[in-house]
């Protein structure tokens, strides 16, 4: 019987660790291409289904990543507030050595902040306000319209604080987090092969200035290089399509349980929080686009990113996991999770699912930054974020349907 429950135990450590394999970021504006702070969250989690809610009940105004089960939005991923206050967080597993049960309470957290939060600071009090112990074991990240960038190394007893700002510790003004805490036990944890694929990655963007929500998501959410085995998969794309190819993909940035990847660009100190954007991708991210989305007065959010009640999701969610699916087609035995036909993904012909994409989302990026300096030029209406939504929506459906049969009946 003892034996049994050591393997239960093993079993439920091993799951966590695969189930929320998140790979985040904060980034401060002293190093950015344009001066704004920027905060990533590449979510891996069994829930795989999400949407983009705008939510009014809170001191504050506040836009979130929901799961789509979650009808009441008790629990947000990221997001950000009217007032520039962005927050997201990451999965910790080597802060607590002790047998207390953990809440998983992390989501509820993230929207009380949303709700009450305005700086850094605020959110420092609010963890600080918590009953010991905290039943967390987390990372959190957070940015504000006043220039703060922050990481909080959160246990059952303490809080840390990372100061992003600070040189002393975010040399290259940037801090990583995977799946384990600096302030925690080496060695304990997980992510320390998808942390260094992405610290490869900032490293570059910072040193050749290029440090951006494009690039994040461009070269690190949807990164196919391995930085333990050296592998880049990349190496197959000379193969002509219809060449099935399987890959071991595992401890890349982008996973099979990969279910969004969200940048929120933030706002100088001197800008109106207003201007505050979050990039999203919905979906698997190698088969998904990016939609920038702002807080809008009457809370309408583009459509491809909202619940839809016929497909209990998303559409662009939905899109984007039935193409995963077809890049995942070998499902004999409980391993066939680690295998993807790279073929379908990436080919000679440029007709892989993420190649055909590229264009889109290139093509999104550029208007949605057309759009954001519009707003700073001439302020940001009502009017104009819904006509943008409109015109993406249209764009999005049109795309996913002339190339890849998908479209919402």
């Amino acid at each position: 019987m003892k034996n049994v429950s050591i393997v239960l135990i093993l079993l439920i450590e091993f799951l966590a660790l695969n189930s929320f394999a998140c790979t985040t970021a904060v980034v401060s504006g002293k190093y950015t291409k344009d001066g704004r702070p920027l905060l990533w969250k590449h979510r891996d989690t069994w829930s795989v289904n999400n949407k983009i809610v705008q939510f009014d009940d809170g001191k504050y105004i506040y836009i979130g990543l929901v799961n789509s089960k979650d009808t009441l939005g008790k629990y947000i991923w990221i997001g950000y507030n009217e007032t520039g206050f962005a927050i997201m967080n990451s999965a910790s597993y080597n802060l607590n050595n002790d047998t207390i049960k953990q809440s998983g309470m992390e989501g509820s957290i993230m929207k009380k902040a949303l709700q009450t939060c305005a700086t850094v600071d605020d959110f420092e009090k609010l963890l600080k306000k918590l009953s010991k112990p905290t039943r967390l074991e987390a990372n959190f990240g957070v940015i504000d319209g006043k220039g703060g960038a922050a990481y909080f190394e959160v246990s059952n007893f303490k809080v840390v604080k990372i100061d992003v700002n600070d040189p002393k510790i975010a040399p290259f003004g940037y801090v990583i987090r995977t799946n384990y805490s600096f302030t925690g036990e080496a060695g304990k944890g997980g992510g320390y092969i998808r942390y260094m694929t992405a610290n490869n990655v900032f490293d570059e963007l910072v040193k050749t200035g290029e440090l951006s929500a494009q690039t994040i998501i461009q070269k690190a959410s949807r990164n196919l290089t391995h930085s333990l085995t050296g592998t880049d998969l990349w190496d197959y794309a000379s193969l002509k399509p219809g060449n099935r190819k399987m890959v071991f993909f595992y401890d890349y940035i982008p996973r099979k349980s990969s279910a969004s990847s969200c940048v929120v660009e933030g706002v100088k100190p001197d800008e109106n929080p207003a201007l505050t954007t979050m990039w999203t991708v919905l979906g698997w991210p190698l088969a998904s686009v990016t939609i920038p989305v702002w807080i809008t007065k009457n809370g309408k959010q583009p459509y491809v990113l909202t619940y839809n009640e016929s497909i209990k999701d998303a559409p662009l969610c939905h899109f984007a996991l039935t193409l995963k699916d077809r890049c995942f087609s070998y499902k004999w035995g409980t391993s066939s999770k680690y295998y993807m036909d790279i073929n379908v993904l990436i080919n000679a012909d440029d007709t892989g699912i993420m190649q055909v994409l590229t264009p889109l989302d290139n093509r999104l990026f550029k208007e949605g930054y057309k759009q954001l300096e519009e707003f700073r030029k001439n302020g940001v209406n009502q009017q104009q974020p819904e006509e943008f939504y409109r015109r993406v929506d249209d764009e999005v459906l049109n795309y996913y349907k002339e190339h890849f049969g998908l479209q919402i009946e």
